[in-house]
C-alpha cells in the first residue's frame, strides 16, 4: 500500500503537510556555490602562499617565512577570509549528509548541532591562531 492510500479520506493538503519544501533548499544551495567560488580564487591564492614558502628549507626558516608573508595585512585577510570560507562550506557539506543519510531526528539533530559546534570551534581557532601570528 502506498502512503497517498493510507487513509483516502483524509484532505490531500494534510497528506503532503510536512513532506513538501522546507523553503531553505535555494539558499542553502546559493550558499554552497557562492563559498565553492570564492574557495576556488582563495585556493588560488593559498597555493602561491605555500608557494612563497619553498626557499624556506627547515622548519625554522619556513616558520620565519610565514611571520614574513603574514606581515602583510593584505595576506592575512586574504588567510582569514580562506579558513572562515572553507569551514563555513565544509559545514554545508556535511548538513546535507547528515540531513539526507540520518533518519532518526534527536540523532540528526545532535549530529547538526556537533558539526556546527567543530566547524564553529575550528574556523575561530584558525583566525585567533593567523591574528596571533600577524599581531
Amino acid at each position: 500500500m502506498s502512503w497517498h492510500n493510507k487513509n483516502p479520506l483524509q484532505d490531500p493538503l494534510a497528506r503532503v503537510r510536512g513532506l513538501g519544501s522546507a523553503r531553505e533548499g535555494v539558499s542553502h544551495w546559493w550558499s554552497q556555490r557562492v563559498t565553492a567560488i570564492s574557495l576556488i580564487f582563495l585556493g588560488i591564492w593559498f597555493l602561491w602562499f605555500i608557494q612563497s614558502l619553498l626557499p624556506y628549507s627547515t622548519p625554522e626558516s619556513v616558520q620565519f617565512g610565514v611571520f614574513v608573508l603574514l606581515k602583510s595585512p593584505l595576506n592575512v585577510a586574504f588567510l582569514i577570509s580562506f579558513i572562515a570560507v572553507a569551514c563555513y562550506h565544509a559545514f554545508l557539506g556535511l548538513q546535507v549528509i547528515i540531513e539526507d543519510y540520518i533518519n532518526h531526528e534527536s540523532t540528526k539533530w545532535g549530529f547538526l548541532l556537533f558539526s556546527k559546534l567543530l566547524f564553529s570551534i575550528a574556523g575561530i581557532s584558525g583566525v585567533v591562531a593567523v591574528l596571533g601570528i600577524a599581531l
